[in-house]
């Protein structure tokens, strides 16, 4: 796959966007158990528009796990509201998909069957076409029979974005699916994401701690610190140490 992204140039924004718009509008959270205490966020208020790339930065502790966990249903706010194409979040929604650190493969089904499991609203012809589609797209045509165990680190989170991108979000959930990868896989990988991003123009939140990668995959870059925002800008108008200064604790 040879991309403008893979060439080292930024794509530019999708002239046509069929992601989702995402808002989350005075959204607090806090955990129960006084364990988890100083790891909830809030209140926070934020729009993503319909086919923007947004990473979200923040150290451990700052409230992005929690954050995504919301954003993906698997939590409930305490007070304010998440809403997906103006539809209230209430749960894990038809709508959006979520890549984890780990690719998370069924280990007995086949490549083909990875990526179809989400698919069985499709008839057979559609989803074989669908699936062999996705798959040529991220670079893995021609191992629709192989399993999770004959294939790379790199090659199974390839499989792991292929499913996610083959139900067709409006807006897809990645929580650092890079972090286990070798540093030339990494970069690879990042690139191959702005292009199918370019491609499927999805509106996607990544969740990272290296700031690096924030700044090289967003179109803009929000800031956590203490479960609340403490940047929301255009990722070209943010240095590197701008955003080192702002995740410095206080004190």
């Amino acid at each position: 796959m040879t991309t403008s992204a893979q060439a080292g140039a930024r794509p530019a924004p999708p002239t046509t966007r069929s992601g989702a718009p995402l808002s989350l509008d005075g959204v607090t959270f806090r955990y129960p158990s006084r364990r988890r205490a100083g790891v909830g966020v809030g209140p926070l208020t934020l729009d993503v528009p319909a086919g923007e790339f947004l990473c979200v930065v923040g150290p451990s502790g700052s409230g992005k796990s929690t954050l995504l966990s919301l954003l993906a249903g698997f939590l409930r706010p305490r007070s304010g509201q998440i809403t997906l194409g103006g539809e209230v979040v209430r749960g894990p929604h038809p709508r959006l998909t979520l890549v984890q650190q780990e690719a998370a493969l069924f280990p007995w089904l086949t490549v083909a069957g990875n990526v179809g499991f989400g698919l069985r609203g499709l008839n057979r012809a559609e989803r074989a076409a669908r699936v062999t589609d996705t798959l040529r797209q991220v670079g893995l045509a021609g191992f629709e029979s192989r399993r999770p165990h004959e294939l790379s680190g790199g090659q199974r989170q390839r499989v792991a974005l292929a499913r996610a991108l083959a139900i067709q979000p409006g807006l897809l959930l990645l929580d650092e699916p890079f972090s286990a990868l070798d540093h030339a896989t990494r970069t690879a990988l990042a690139d191959e994401l702005l292009a199918l991003w370019w491609q499927h123009k999805v509106t996607v939140v990544f969740v990272t701690h290296q700031l690096e990668e924030a700044l090289h995959l967003g179109q803009r870059v929000v800031a956590l610190r203490g479960g609340q925002v403490a940047l929301d800008a255009p990722a070209r108008s943010v240095s590197l140490e701008d955003l080192r200064r702002t995740l410095e604790d206080e004190g």
